[in-house]
């Protein structure tokens, strides 16, 4: 009774669709129109992925830090590494360069030779005074020789800043308007105005200006991923198009899923500006993900439809079929993959629960496309011709099915000593996996700008900022002498730490005082004494200049001080190892009942979001597994058949895992998601088969081997030309200058053949095997839900004989 009503239900469902086909067009056309006008609401992200929800304590701590001193990734560093530089023409330039610059309404401050400030002292006012280095422009390359000895020799206080002595590399700081960093703005400004005033300069002058900082890196790989998403997108239909072409030898069939596809990508999209999302690291592979999701549907659908047609030649009834059959068992795959995305939503952050959003409605979104769009533009098209039907007897794919059911048949053993041996030395890979929390791991290593942030780490030790927070808990508890040798202990572990740029705090301020009273000598740019420091905080108090200096590093109470250093680009381990050092330094100098320290910024969020990415990957993959047990369950009512069925799920996981480790690729936020996407086909694999598997156990009484054969041979040659496609079209993301996406692409190319392989070797290996233990009916009872029709498959063995 339930398996009729149920395949009543879907002969009502094949007949609605059927019988309004062009009020079914016009809705998904008006859908698909309705979706693009919110395009414009697309938006790529601005900011480094926050990977963390927004009450996690690391980032309530980086907020505080930006609540107190404002956005600390506001900083672009221009660099020249030339002798040439100090001749009067292009020192000249260079000067011209930084007021240039400083002239943009998006630059709030410029720090370089142009402008740079002297610290001296007033012997008449008793204060400090700020007195330029250079005034005017430069005649003579005696002016320049004695400007340069004044800069290399006499102000450390901007070494590291502005100069690195060893090899006279010259710096300018560029620092952009704050509220402009996270914004549109600033990629206008870096790509429209900025770009191209240091290519003049360089054309004027010869030099190679070298450029980094987080703003101007972010900016450019922002650009190369809109310039690739739209690439990836075209290639892999292209190749996509063409592998499903040499298969069904149709145009027709051809143009149909692409067309499929296409809307799929449009509708992705326009989910995306719909609900005001930022197309981020995780949610930029949801249009790629429709063409892995979509084009298995267009395979199983054209498949079967051609298969009916075959054998009777009824459009009317292949149509229909077509939906009846194929359509309930794709439903359950896709609700399955959809399933498996969702489980991101019950993650507390926010990119996280995106693209588990908009991932399972678009999954479902492509399945509603295929079940319309592929009957509904048959029916309009005659029948196809005997050419368009012999792939169904292509040799080579018949001697593929014969192979593997030789396979299951004659080398069982073999295979599961083969999965045995995949198994345990994918274990042994697991354990070599590192994770990656850098910021850079992916950017292009062609990329002119990859190349200057590898100079800028040799030469000024990093770009990624590193901030250290300290709260003296009482108000301007920071000048204290006492606080400011703690700190300058905490700095000299900084300076000793190889992975870390020399820091800059008010202890550097400090330090600068102390020189400018003794006239300049930098013999003298030390902390002072409690003796001398009486003197000199008597000048600094009276001097306006230095309080403007101070408010880069100290809070207006002078409570909190800040200690900025610039991070290389290290492994998470290495990072660790620093963060750990840094800590244990800080609890010896800066104990917990006088002070609270907090160490943050970019670099640090970015991979303590990258362990919580990787602890929710775990979980969410747990949370998966359980929902695919529970529709096991529901389908075969047998706990025996969950464990079988999981097998061939997981052990493609475990070897995708195990190459990671053994090539050496991170588990950072581009590479996560090879296990949600190869675990969400491989179950639809798995759902394919067994429900064939289940329909021939009623139709040949309950005989395991004979089901599993005749199961292999009619779902082989689909779920083969499926993988073949999504093999190839995957392959596409290799040439990729991003380290994310081709692993991204490679891993779940290969996985999609291990998938395969399990599905269609391993796990009817495993059926005949455990013949004995699943062949009686209080092991495998008669299903809740059927995925199959079996009334129209028995109508069908009936038309055979």
């Amino acid at each position: 009774m339930v398996t009729w009503i149920k395949t009543s239900f879907w002969s009502r469902v094949a007949r609605i669709i059927l019988r309004n086909r062009i009020l079914i067009l016009i809705l998904i056309a008006g859908v698909t129109f309705f979706l693009s006008t919110q395009w414009k609401y697309m938006r790529f992200s601005h900011t480094e992925a926050n990977l963390l929800p927004y009450n996690h304590p690391v980032n309530i701590e980086y907020d505080k830090f930006l609540n107190i001193f404002g956005e600390e990734g506001n900083l672009i560093v221009l660099a020249v590494k030339d002798s040439s530089l100090f001749t009067v023409k292009n020192f000249n330039a260079w000067n011209r360069l930084s007021k240039q610059i400083n002239a943009f309404p998006e630059v709030d401050i410029v720090i370089s030779t142009q402008n740079l400030q002297k610290l001296v002292k007033n012997n008449k006012k008793e204060e400090f005074e700020l007195s330029p280095l250079i005034e005017g422009e430069i005649n003579n390359k005696s002016k320049i020789d004695s400007i340069k000895q004044e800069l290399f020799l006499k102000l450390p206080f901007y070494e590291s800043l502005l100069y690195n002595k060893e090899t006279q590399t010259v710096r300018t700081a560029v620092y952009l308007d704050k509220d402009i960093v996270n914004t549109s703005v600033r990629k206008e400004f870096i790509l429209n105005e900025f770009v191209d005033i240091i290519k003049n300069f360089e054309k004027e002058t010869g030099l190679n200006v070298r450029v980094s900082g987080m703003p101007y890196i972010r900016t450019l790989n922002s650009q190369n991923i809109i310039d690739e998403i739209s690439l990836f997108i075209l290639m892999a239909l292209g190749v996509t198009s063409l592998i499903f072409f040499f298969f069904f030898r149709s145009f027709r069939a051809t143009f149909i899923s692409m067309i499929t596809v296409i809307i799929g990508v449009m509708w992705a999209f326009g989910f995306l500006g719909l609900l005001h999302y930022e197309i981020t690291v995780l949610t930029a592979v949801i249009p790629p993900l429709i063409i892995v999701i979509g084009i298995p549907n267009c395979i199983f659908l054209i498949n079967k439809y051609q298969q009916e047609v075959k054998l009777h030649g009824n459009q009317a009834k292949s149509l229909q079929r077509v939906i009846s059959k194929v359509g309930n068992a794709t439903l359950m795959t896709n609700v399955t993959t959809a399933a498996g995305f969702a489980t991101f939503i019950v993650t507390e952050s926010k990119i996280l629960k995106e693209f588990g959003i908009v991932a399972s409605i678009n999954i479902l979104a492509i399945f509603i496309l295929s079940l319309l769009i592929i009957p509904i533009i048959y029916s309009y098209m005659p029948l196809p011709k005997t050419k368009h039907l012999k792939h169904l007897k292509k040799k080579w794919v018949g001697g593929f099915v014969n192979w593997m059911e030789n396979s299951v048949k004659n080398h069982r053993v073999a295979v599961y000593v083969i999965s045995l041996i995949a198994l345990v030395t994918s274990i042994i890979g697991i354990y070599q996996i590192r994770i990656s929390g850098s910021l850079i791991e992916d950017m292009p290593k062609g990329a002119e700008f990859f190349d200057d942030i590898r100079f800028f780490e040799k030469e000024f030790d990093g770009v990624m900022p590193l901030e250290i927070m300290v709260d003296t808990k009482r108000k301007n508890g920071v000048m204290k002498l006492s606080t400011l040798r703690r700190m300058d202990e905490v700095e000299e572990l900084i300076k000793e730490t190889p992975e870390l740029s020399d820091p800059i705090s008010v202890t550097n301020l400090v330090k600068y005082s102390k020189q400018a009273y003794y006239n300049g000598n930098p013999n003298y740019f030390q902390l002072p004494t409690n003796q001398e420091n009486n003197f000199i905080l008597s000048y600094a108090k009276k001097s306006s200049d230095n309080s403007n200096l101070l408010k880069s590093f100290v809070d207006t109470t002078g409570q909190i001080a800040r200690i900025t250093t610039f991070m290389k680009d290290i492994g998470t381990d290495e990072m660790e190892k620093v963060e750990e050092d840094l800590w244990e330094k800080i609890n010896k100098v800066l104990p917990n009942d006088r002070y609270n320290v907090t160490i943050t910024g970019k670099a640090l969020v970015f991979m303590k979001g990258t362990k919580y990415l990787v602890k929710n990957l775990v979980m969410s993959l747990a949370l998966a597994v359980t929902l695919i047990s529970i529709f096991m369950a529901f389908m075969f009512r047998s706990f025996k058949m969950i464990i079988i069925s999981l097998i061939p799920n997981i052990l493609p996981l475990i070897i995708t895992a195990g190459m990671m480790g053994f090539l050496g690729i991170p588990i950072k936020p581009s590479t996560i998601l090879v296990f949600s996407i190869a675990f969400g086909i491989s179950v639809d694999d798995t759902i394919h088969f067994l429900a064939k598997y289940r329909q021939e156990l009623g139709a040949n009484d309950w005989k395991i081997s004979k089901s599993v054969y005749k199961a292999l041979k009619e779902t082989g040659v689909s779920m083969f030309y499926t993988s073949i496609v999504l093999f190839f079209g995957f392959s596409v993301f290799m040439i990729s200058s991003f380290g994310g996406t081709k692993a991204l692409g490679g891993l779940v190319s290969m996985t999609l053949l291990f998938a395969m392989l399990a599905n269609l070797i391993l796990l009817p290996s495993l059926l005949i095997s455990l013949e004995r233990n699943i062949a009686n009916k209080d092991v495998m009872k008669e299903p809740n839900f059927n995925v199959l029709p079996e009334e129209i498959e028995k109508e069908t063995e009936e038309e055979k004989e």
